[in-house]
């Protein structure tokens, strides 16, 4: 049986909802790290001599994590305005 995160309600402690919200930042900020790992790995490819299907995937992967940051950084926007 899993345990599934809750969203704070208006009627919950501010402490909890502080709480959740430090724990959304932490994973903010690790997500922030492996996209920036993703990233980094997809400039490093996308200089390797690759052929043409090879050069589609990486520029599959650098799209995508280009999406993460920025959803990533629209996440991190959020939590900074609920400080």
């Amino acid at each position: 049986m899993s345990s599934k995160p809750t969203q704070p309600t208006m009627s919950e402690p501010k402490a909890i909802q502080g709480e959740t919200i430090g724990q959304m930042r932490t994973l903010a900020h690790d997500l922030s790290n492996s996209i920036e790992t993703v990233m980094q790995a997809s400039y490093l490819l996308a200089q390797a001599s690759l052929d043409d299907t090879n050069k589609r995937w990486v520029e599959l992967i650098d799209k995508a994590a280009r999406d993460a940051a920025r959803i990533n950084r629209e996440l991190r926007d959020i939590l900074r305005a609920h400080s």
